[in-house]
């Protein structure tokens, strides 16, 4: 697995060298690393799913490293690793008498529990898209704002999910935010035939996201800076097995935006970024000095 780790080291140190003797740089190594790495999982020849690749390499750069889940550090976790509380309470079945299922509530079986977990990233439900069309017989497609399916993580909104045998009743609370910030916007969805996407386009600004009333009270004191920007912004077209991929990046230098397709790299203006269907998005946080900076 180290090789993953050697091959994307030198692929970046090849990228920032201002000395660079060509202009361009070829990848192709350490793609053959991530299929290597990857035992075929993710292939140059297929295209695969980009948060499957994301979650996949980020925990496999981090174990690569040293890291293990809970107590040692790498590089990737310090950059990438926020904390929350999971508050769970399992539900009686919906086919239950009323009696029944105010006794089962009574048990300890059926108490809220807690729990204190990490995250690489956040994944953001879409609410369900509309099956009618419009006047002109033509799909609506329907937009949310980001904060509304922000508020997951509130600590109150509750959700109900469910497994083969049981129904069980979350709400997630953010504890710790990390310098970097990912959302996955989940579009997709699998059932026992196809995969379903949904096109909902998720409404954003792309600067000064706040995000300090998804914090618990005791640790919103000890977050100076809870406001994010955000820097890239990765986008999935068409159908959901043959579809493509886009990304939106922004240069740091000049405060401008570019769209990167394969090879082609164009310029864009940040009010197209929000139209688009984004799958996954990077924030970096606002340090003190860029705060100030904003606010005078």
């Amino acid at each position: 697995m180290f090789l993953l780790v050697q091959r994307f080291g030198e692929l970046m140190r090849k990228l920032w060298n201002p000395r660079n003797f060509k202009a361009h740089v070829s990848p192709h190594e350490m793609l053959q690393a991530v299929v290597l790495c990857s035992k075929k999982n993710f292939q140059i020849t297929k295209q695969g799913d980009g948060v499957d690749f994301l979650s996949w390499f980020l925990n496999a750069l981090h174990s690569a490293l040293g890291g293990t889940k809970k107590k040692k550090k790498t590089i990737v976790t310090d950059v990438f690793q926020g904390s929350m509380r999971i508050f769970t309470k399992k539900l009686p079945h919906p086919d239950l008498p009323a009696e029944e299922k105010a006794q089962l509530l009574q048990n300890a079986e059926y108490q809220e529990t807690m729990v204190e977990s990490t995250f690489m990233y956040l994944t953001l439900d879409l609410p369900t898209a509309p099956l009618y069309k419009d006047e002109k017989e033509q799909l609506i497609i329907p937009q949310v704002p980001l904060f509304s399916i922000l508020a997951k993580f509130n600590g109150v909104t509750e959700k109900e999910y469910k497994t083969y045998k049981e129904n069980f009743l979350k709400r997630f609370q953010l504890t710790k935010l990390p310098p970097y910030l990912i959302f996955c916007i989940k579009r997709f969805t699998k059932n026992n035939f196809f995969v379903e996407k949904n096109p909902t386009i998720v409404n954003f600004p792309i600067t000064n996201v706040d995000l300090r009333e998804y914090l618990s009270e005791e640790v919103q004191a000890v977050h100076a800076n809870t406001t994010y920007d955000l820097i890239a912004n990765i986008v999935h077209d068409g159908k959901p097995s043959e579809g493509s991929y886009r990304i939106h990046v922004l240069h740091h230098g000049t405060g401008k935006w570019y769209e990167l397709q394969d090879l082609q790299v164009t310029d864009i203006l940040p009010q197209m970024i929000t139209l688009s269907e984004a799958y996954i998005q990077i924030w970096k946080r606002r340090e003190e000095d860029e705060t100030n900076q904003q606010g005078a």
